[in-house]
């Protein structure tokens, strides 16, 4: 069930310039520049599209890569650096972040659901650990699965993907999810997804969108490796049926009426039981 072929948020070109000259999110300007002639607003759109250079991030795409490859990328993280690329802390605007879209191993409901749960019981703790910046917790790009969405998703007897997908629609019809489930879903009910959430940037594509970790770019240190490190400790929880079995009735037997269950006690928790469970 193992998924070990992140697509990550840089991309692998034969000349770093043509990083530093990738396309950004346009389609707003190019609609309004198409409306240009008849309108008369060519001053307008020259603002905006100066405005766009610091509000809309520009986004590093590579194709899916092995996990054992990832040092191939640091020759252009280190090029992007020291051309001026800037990380999460730069703008509490655009909120800056590094996507992983890791590859699933089987495009079939008994695997997305064990990811699904897995990431579930981790995601209070994935924020922690992460050390996810203020400004990105606060905006709505991140929003985790509300504790409703997991009193339904821990109670499942067996998976269902027309079920599955469903509840998850009903809790989560956005894009902004810390873990966007809406491509994959894609690549099963098409139909299901477009009629609940008609966004024309959701394509089909067999991967989880993972959208927790900052992007710390401009720190010398900083890798693309910490992300996927944190990403690994759900890979490892979804192999492991008899622990997520434990771990979902450990979780709703701390649910409390009105108050649900306590969010530090909860990640608290689960801290100690991945020390001693797991080693990353």
């Amino acid at each position: 069930m193992k998924s070990r072929r992140p697509a990550c948020v840089v991309d692998v070109p034969e000349k770093i310039a043509d990083v530093l000259n990738s396309v950004l999110d346009w389609d707003f300007l190019k609609k309004k520049a198409a409306r240009q002639e008849s309108d008369g607003t060519g001053d307008w759109i020259d603002l905006l599209s100066q405005a766009a250079t610091w509000l809309v991030p520009m986004e590093v795409v590579c194709p899916p890569i092995d996990m054992t490859a990832l040092d191939r990328l640091d020759p252009l993280i280190r090029a992007l650096r020291d051309a001026g690329a800037k990380g999460t802390k730069d703008s509490m605007i655009a909120a800056y972040g590094a996507h992983i879209n890791a590859e699933i191993p089987a495009l079939d409901a008994e695997v997305v659901l064990a990811y699904l749960q897995a990431f579930s019981l981790l995601q209070w703790w994935l924020v922690d650990a992460h050390q996810v910046d203020m400004a990105r917790r606060i905006s709505p790009y991140v929003d985790l699965y509300p504790e409703a969405y997991l009193q339904v998703l821990f109670s499942y007897d067996k998976p269902d993907f027309t079920q599955m997908i469903s509840d998850y629609l009903i809790y989560n019809p956005t894009r902004n999810r810390a873990l966007d489930l809406l491509p994959l879903l894609s690549c099963v009910h098409a139909d299901m997804i477009q009629n609940a959430v008609a966004d024309p940037k959701i394509k089909p594509r067999p991967a989880f969108h993972y959208r927790l970790p900052n992007c710390q770019i401009d720190h010398p240190d900083w890798s693309l490796a910490r992300s996927w490190n944190l990403w690994w400790v759900v890979e490892e929880l979804a192999q492991r049926p008899e622990d997520l079995t434990m771990l979902k009735e450990r979780f709703l037997s701390m649910h409390r009426p009105l108050i649900g269950v306590n969010r530090t006690d909860w990640t608290v928790w689960m801290d100690q039981w991945l020390c001693d469970h797991l080693s990353a």
